[in-house]
């Protein structure tokens, strides 16, 4: 009679922990599928352990989204400042180990090390120690296996999908900024007798932090200007909006560049409160008169080539946005000649790299720009983008590339 009351007892304190088991694992699934939030499904891990399977010691390791380092979102009894030095121990397991008497020391106080692997890649590791009813410990084992591994995919899920949710928001925001930056870069360029123009854009994944334009003053005289603009997306593209709109709006109310740009530079800092910045070259060229006045802000300086001789345009000041008051400015000015080529490019034609990791270089373009202002600008320009597919090789472009190229008639 003894023994039937006793196989009776076990059979139902199997169907107690099978039922709780059942429970638990009913639980977790719904607030799975519920979506509960990762320090939800920790707490639940950590309660399922402590008060029903009566675990003692517990520590979930799982990987940082950020910096890719192990932590420990979760633990029974354990001090924190000890947790740190568990992590080179339980990394070489593969499989579920049962901690031996010669193992380190802190590790004795553990029964198990539960290895989470997705593919062949370790997502999570649990220590489990001091499980107080040691009866069927094998099942309970390989049970509190089970909620880890549920709970750590899970988790892994949560961490795929908010990837795949970043890379989804970050494409639209790229296509969102190139949408922006194409409409702000001229579709046309101005004919005129006194003047050929033509415009290079190649914005680096289409993205682009450059930015070129130019401004009708009157019959004989235009505004041209080339910028580039720090940081890359909706950010940079917005800036640039928004640079263009102050940059329309007041070349027309100074009638000299350095007080247009002294105005404009204030009105960039006012967005960007130094946290971004412009290089930015701006000419005004009196095609008629055959006169150009200028203003390097920071900016690759362009190349004049006249009279069989090349002059970089450096003259000028520190970039737009980085101060609320620029420090310095110089205004230059230069006579031009007949056939004289203006030639402003961005800093992404310079650093441009070939198989060798040798630079494009600012020799290369001057030597370029000597060898090529015989022709007009819509052909220099092409000339010039076939010598930089012939040296880049299977190099992909690392940054923008902006180009404007004028030539005096």
């Amino acid at each position: 009679m003894n023994r039937e009351l006793l196989i009776l007892e076990k059979l139902e304190k199997d169907l107690s922990l099978k039922q709780l088991q059942i429970k638990a694992l009913l639980t977790i699934t719904q607030a799975i599928n519920d979506n509960i939030a990762a320090d939800g499904l920790f707490n639940m891990y950590k309660s399922f352990l402590s008060w029903e399977m009566g675990i003692e010691y517990m520590v979930l390791f799982v990987k940082n989204n950020n910096s890719n380092k192990w932590e420990a979102p979760t633990s029974i009894n354990v001090e924190q400042e000890n947790i740190k030095s568990l992590i080179p121990l339980i990394l070489p397991y593969n499989r579920l180990y049962t901690i031996k008497e010669d193992d380190p020391k802190e590790l004795q106080k553990y029964d198990v090390i539960i290895p989470v692997y997705h593919k062949e890649s370790s997502i999570a590791y649990a220590l489990i120690g001091g499980i107080r009813d040691k009866e069927d410990l094998y099942n309970k084992i390989q049970f509190i296996t089970t909620i880890t591994n549920i709970i750590a995919v899970a988790i892994e899920n949560k961490r795929l999908f908010k990837q795949q949710m970043s890379q989804v928001k970050l494409q639209r925001e790229m296509e969102l900024a190139s949408e922006v930056q194409q409409m702000l870069i001229p579709s046309e360029i101005p004919k005129s007798k006194l003047f050929k123009m033509h415009t290079v854009y190649l914005p680096n994944f289409n993205v682009g932090g450059d930015y070129l334009d130019y401004v009708k003053l009157d019959e004989h005289k235009y505004a041209m200007c080339i910028a580039d603009i720090s940081g890359k997306g909706v950010a940079a593209a917005l800036l640039m909006a928004n640079f263009q709109a102050m940059l329309q709006s007041l070349i027309y109310q100074f009638r000299d560049l350095e007080t247009f740009v002294f105005a404009l530079n204030e009105s960039v800092y006012k967005i960007t409160k130094s946290d971004k910045f412009i290089t930015f070259f701006i000419a005004e060229i009196d095609f008629e008169q055959k006169e150009m006045r200028y203003i390097n802000a920071g900016h690759f300086p362009p190349i004049l080539y006249q009279d069989g001789k090349s002059q970089e345009l450096k003259s000028g000041t520190t970039v737009i946005g980085a101060f609320d008051k620029l420090p310095f400015i110089n205004e230059a000015c230069i006579k031009l000649s007949k056939d004289a080529c203006l030639f402003c490019f961005t800093d992404g034609l310079v650093d441009l790299k070939d198989d060798k990791g040798n630079y494009f270089g600012e020799d290369r373009i001057t030597k370029f720009v000597e060898e090529n202002s015989k022709y007009v600008p819509q052909k220099m320009n092409e000339n010039l983008m076939k010598e930089i597919n012939k040296f880049r090789g299977a190099q992909e472009f690392v940054d923008d590339i902006a180009i404007l190229t004028t030539k005096i008639n």
